[in-house]
This record gives structure tokens, C-alpha cells and sequence, in this order.
């Protein structure tokens, strides 16, 4: 009878053993070792924002910074040939160093010049039969700022004005540019209106266009009939100013949209500004200079995460652990006062079977103003499955 039940006693506590050894092992959560958030350090600038009218700065990565807080939307002017550009570039583009396709002047683009130049606008001379390639009607168009070259350009693409106008505010509602609406492809018409907010906005990603960029930098340009023309953005080069966009002729005053190129902390960034409704062209190019100069101390470029730095963690029940490294350092412009937000992205790790260090296991989500980046995680060291002795004696369900 002992024996029988010595017998029974061992085959349950073998089959309790067996149950407990065969048990699912418990997957292994992540750990954040960062704040999910932080606030940049240091004063803000008080900036001198222009007397009249109203301004927005903003940097690049991080977007819009601050506004003089009195925007309305008033007429663009030529500032709204960013957009037109923007459009065109979109739907013809080119690569840095391409002229692109030719576009033959007709009778058409002859009396839209001389119908612009008899109401006083900003023309560039152009006769029948002229070949312009893409590249250099947008030189003409954004340099000297030629209305009728806007023209030209949107009836090459489009077909005709209204039907470019219609692609530009498709444009605009696509960007978010909610106080924005374009009536003409030049500016000419006060209906065609915006906010220092929207075009700073449009200014960015215009920006990231090389071939506009490349276009808005240039002193000058040399068209096959016009000959030599000056860029009207009379303070480029000037203040680290490499572009963008002057708007002026109608009763509502001068708007300038500004891109500066500053070194900060070894890195160089771009500085975006805009200010609408000035007294004049060389008051908004005075303001803008102003701005430029007040918020370079307050800009820094922090190393937010470095490569190989520990940003998680995974401690397993049975004492094996690993980190989770970033594998590239992120450096980020900053502006002080705003929030730095990190969330960690790793899945639970079910470690059935040995995992390697350099696994690739998540990602941390890191937003700073307009910057959304995930930051690729791989493991730091290897992980491996429990042994039989914590299989038979955890006490973890």
C-alpha cells in the first residue's frame, strides 16, 4: 500500500513538474529610460516684432515659432508667386543643374507683357517666337518678379490662368494654409490673400525645393531677351539672407518672406520669417534684419539621443537583460520653452529562443515642433531563453 501510493505521489509531483516546466515563459516588457518629456532650456527672446503690420519666424525642422499675434489675411502681393512656383516645379519638375523643357513665347504671353507693363506691374520684356526654358522662366518670374512671366508659366502648365489658380488654392488647402486664397498667378490682384503664418509655412516647404532655392539665392539672371535681371530682394547675402520672396504695389504696404542661413552649435540651419503690411520694401527688409539678429543667440542644436545611447530597457525574470541603443545620433535645432516628447515603440519580447545583440526591437518616437522622427532601437546585448532550474522553480504566473 506504501509503495502504491509513493508510486502516486511521485508520478503527481512529476506531472506538477512537468506543468510547471512547460509553463509559457512570460514575454519581457520594455522599460523607457528617457523623460517622455522635456522642456528646452533657457530664456525666451522677447522679439522685436515690426510697429506696423505683422510678422511669424520659424526655423527649419522645427517650423512656426512665434507671430506678432495680430495677423489678418491681407493681399500676398508677389509673395504669392512662391506658390506659383511651388505648382509648377510639382507638376514639371526639375533636378538641380536641368533647364528643363522649352516654352516658346506666343502672341498671347507678347500682349500679357505689354497689358502688364501699360498698368505698371513688374514685367520682363519677352517677344514672339523667344524660347525660354523652365528654368529660366521661373528665373524671371521670381527674380525680378515678372507678373507676366507668372502668367506665362501657368498657362504652359495648366493650360490656362484659372485652371493654375484652381491647382494653387488645392495647393494651399493641402498645406493647411487656412487664411490663404489665390485669385492670380502673379499677385497683381488684392484678392489673392494670406497671412504671415501661411507663407511662412509655404516659404518652408517651397525651401525644399533645390531648384527654388537655387533660383531665389541668385543676385541676377541673363534671359535671352530681357538680357540681365536683378533680383529685387535688395538685402540678399545680406545677414546670412539667402532668398526668398518680396510682395509690394498695392495700398496695403510691403510683405517679405526671408530665408537665413546661420551656424549654430557647428550646424548650419535655416531661419524663415515673414512680415506683411510694412511701410515699405526697405522697412520690411530693416525688420527682418532685426529678427534675424534676435533670435540667432536664442537658437542651439542639442544631441537629443547619441548612437549606441541606452534609451530601454529589458530585465527578464530569471536575470538575463539587455538595453535598447539608438543606432544614430539625433541633434535637433531648438528654441527654448518647447517640449521635447519621447515615446518608446518596442515590442514584449517572448524569448523561446535566444535573441542576438543588434536585434532591431522598436523605435522612439521623438517630437519637437514640426520634427516627428522614430529612432531605430537594436539591442545592446544578447538575450536568452530561462534554464531548466527557474523553469521548475519560478514562482511568477
Amino acid at each position: 500500500m506504501r509503495v502504491r501510493v509513493g508510486v502516486a505521489l511521485l508520478l503527481i509531483l512529476a506531472v506538477l513538474a512537468a506543468i510547471q516546466y512547460f509553463r509559457p515563459i512570460p514575454a519581457v516588457a520594455a522599460t523607457a529610460l528617457l523623460p517622455s518629456a522635456d522642456v528646452v532650456q533657457g530664456a525666451t527672446p522677447a522679439l522685436p516684432w515690426p510697429a506696423r503690420g505683422s510678422a511669424a519666424v520659424g526655423v527649419s525642422g522645427l517650423g512656426f515659432i512665434a507671430s506678432s499675434g495680430n495677423e489678418q489675411a491681407i493681399p500676398a502681393a508677389s509673395v504669392t508667386k512662391v506658390m506659383t512656383a511651388l505648382v509648377a516645379l510639382k507638376d514639371k519638375p526639375l533636378l538641380k543643374g536641368e533647364a528643363g523643357p522649352t516654352i516658346t513665347m506666343t502672341d498671347t504671353d507678347v500682349r500679357a507683357y505689354q497689358a502688364d507693363l501699360q498698368g505698371g506691374q513688374s514685367v520682363v520684356k519677352v517677344e514672339s517666337g523667344e524660347s525660354l526654358t523652365e528654368f529660366q522662366a521661373l528665373q524671371g518670374m521670381l527674380i525680378p518678379s515678372a507678373n507676366n512671366l507668372a502668367e506665362t508659366v501657368a498657362r504652359w502648365d495648366a493650360g490656362s490662368i484659372e485652371a493654375f489658380v484652381s491647382r494653387m488654392n488645392d495647393r494651399a488647402t493641402a498645406m493647411r494654409l487656412t487664411h490663404t486664397k489665390f485669385a492670380d498667378t502673379s499677385g497683381a490682384s488684392p484678392a489673392s490673400v494670406s497671412t504671415p503664418s501661411d507663407l511662412l509655412t509655404l516659404g518652408m516647404a517651397a525651401m525644399q525645393d533645390p531648384v527654388f532655392a537655387q533660383i531665389v539665392g541668385q543676385a541676377q539672371a541673363e534671359l535671352p531677351v530681357a538680357g540681365t535681371v536683378y533680383n529685387v530682394n535688395g538685402v540678399l547675402g545680406q545677414s546670412g539672407i539667402v532668398g526668398i520672396k518680396t510682395g509690394s504695389g498695392l495700398n496695403t504696404g510691403a510683405n517679405y518672406l526671408f530665408a537665413a542661413s546661420l551656424t549654430v552649435d557647428n550646424h548650419e540651419i535655416l531661419i524663415y520669417g515673414c512680415l506683411m503690411g510694412q511701410p515699405s520694401l526697405p522697412i520690411a527688409f530693416s525688420n527682418a534684419k532685426a529678427l534675424i539678429a534676435a533670435m540667432s543667440p536664442a537658437l542651439h542644436v542639442r544631441r537629443v539621443v547619441a548612437r549606441n545611447q541606452s534609451v530601454a530597457t529589458y530585465t527578464a525574470p530569471w536575470g538575463n537583460a539587455t538595453d535598447l541603443v539608438s543606432q544614430v545620433d539625433v541633434d535637433l535645432a531648438e528654441w527654448p520653452g518647447m517640449v521635447v516628447r519621447q515615446r518608446l515603440n518596442a515590442r514584449s519580447l517572448a524569448l523561446d529562443q535566444p535573441l542576438p545583440a543588434g536585434a532591431r526591437e522598436g523605435s522612439m518616437h521623438v517630437v519637437l515642433g514640426d520634427y516627428d522622427l522614430d529612432v531605430p532601437l537594436v539591442t545592446s546585448d544578447p538575450m536568452y531563453p530561462p534554464g531548466r532550474l527557474w523553469r521548475l522553480t519560478r514562482l511568477t504566473f
